[in-house]
C-alpha cells in the first residue's frame, strides 16, 4: 500500500491539472498554430514554462483506487493487477473468468 502522503500529493496534482487545463489548452493551441507571429508563440511559450509543473497531466500517476498501488495499474478497471486477480477470483468483477484450457 502506498503512503498516505503520496497518494494525498496524487490528489493534489489531479486538483491542479484540472485548475490549469483550459489555460494550458489555450497556451498550446497558440504555440502549434502557424499563423501564429513568432514574438506571440515565444510568449506563449514563456508562459506555459511559468505555469506550475504539477499542471501538466503526465504528471499525475495512475494509482489503485482502493489501496494507492502504483505499478501493475489496470485502466478499465481502475485498480492493480493484485487486486484485479483477488476480486476475479472472488468473483466480484462481473463477466470476468478465470480461464483454464
Amino acid at each position: 500500500m502506498a503512503t498516505t502522503a503520496k497518494i494525498a500529493r496524487n490528489e493534489h496534482r489531479r486538483r491542479t491539472v484540472a485548475r490549469y487545463a483550459e489555460r494550458r489548452a489555450e497556451l498550446k493551441r497558440v504555440i502549434a498554430d502557424p499563423a501564429t507571429p513568432a514574438a506571440e508563440r515565444t510568449a506563449a511559450q514563456l508562459r506555459l514554462q511559468k505555469l506550475p509543473r504539477d499542471a501538466s497531466p503526465i504528471r499525475v500517476r495512475n494509482r489503485d483506487v482502493v489501496d494507492g498501488r502504483p505499478r501493475g495499474y489496470i485502466g478499465k478497471a481502475g485498480i492493480s493487477r493484485v487486486r484485479f486477480r483477488a476480486m476475479a477470483h472472488r468473483g466480484e468483477l462481473p463477466g470476468i473468468t478465470k480461464s483454464s484450457w
